[in-house]
């Protein structure tokens, strides 16, 4: 028996929502200036982004805390507990799920039954830390033990690339990571950065593009050039209310011949705040 917990940064398939007995999240949780709100199951995306655009100050994220870790840890039957975090270069959710996991041990420690509980430090966010649990729900259903689990999960995680692309700067405006007259002239010039993952889990620019067709085209570009065997990956896209966007997107990955599989989701809470209304996250 086994327990895959992902911070609610990372989203679920629709397989993966059913199968409660193998996949549960615990939320982070949202904040707009005075406004909170849980990004769990009650996580309307519609007020949420109405609210990120009519505040003056930027949105933020709390990460759980180890007391909602240990919850999720002790909350279940599982012999072996898998929990995948956004990257630590990112949110202190990682640190809040290491600490649990020595609690854990520590209130367990005389118990012959204890369960085995590994944190992964996804270095990436949103549909990364999905492929992360499809990894990991694959590699025990095959039976591997608990530890080739976790070799399986960290060669893939070391091979993971995370990209993603804004329709708007706004956001990283009014956190004061942009400049207003930077942010003013992208916008008027619609230019649109491409960002990806650093192997460390940080965020780079990779480059630039005018309008999101060609930054779209652009990140397509640099996923093949980093992406070793990819016709033994899946692409997973996620979007911020742009399914045409991301449909689009979809279409052209798949023209490419090249990867095993894509699919697409709709962001949700954490996500949803990174991206911004019309922002595409893809992850191979």
């Amino acid at each position: 028996m086994y327990k895959i917990i992902v911070d609610s940064c990372g989203e679920f398939t629709k397989a993966m929502e059913a199968d409660t007995e193998h996949f549960a999240h615990v939320a982070l949780t949202l904040q707009v200036g005075s406004w909170e709100q849980p990004d769990d199951e009650t996580f309307d995306q519609k007020i949420f982004l109405k609210k990120m655009k009519e505040s003056k100050e930027p949105p933020h994220s709390a990460c759980p805390s180890p007391a909602a870790y240990l919850a999720a840890i002790e909350d279940n039957d599982a012999d072996h507990v898998y929990i995948i975090t956004l990257s630590s270069k990112l949110s202190g959710s990682y640190n809040a799920a290491v600490l649990a996991k020595s609690l854990y041990e520590e209130d367990h420690e005389d118990e012959d039954d204890i369960k085995r509980v590994h944190v992964f430090d996804s270095k990436s966010a949103s549909i990364g830390q999905t492929l992360i649990a499809q990894i990991v729900d694959q590699a025990e259903k095959a039976g591997r033990s608990f530890d080739e689990v976790i070799k399986t999960a960290d060669e893939f995680i070391k091979g993971e690339h995370t990209f993603f692309v804004l329709e708007s700067l706004e956001t990283l405006r009014k956190a004061g990571r942009l400049g207003s007259l930077k942010a003013m002239l992208a916008s008027t010039l619609n230019i649109k950065p491409v960002m990806g993952s650093t192997p460390e889990g940080s965020i780079q620019q990779l480059g630039q593009a005018r309008g999101m067709i060609k930054a779209l085209d652009k990140m397509i570009e640099c996923m093949k050039d980093v992406t070793m065997n990819p016709g033994e990956r899946v692409v997973a896209i996620s979007h911020c209310a742009a399914p045409d966007t991301a449909s689009s997107l979809k279409e052209k990955v798949k023209r490419t011949g090249l990867f095993k599989d894509v699919f697409v989701l709709d962001t949700i809470g954490v996500s949803s705040m990174y991206a911004g209304p019309g922002g595409i996250i893809m992850a191979v």
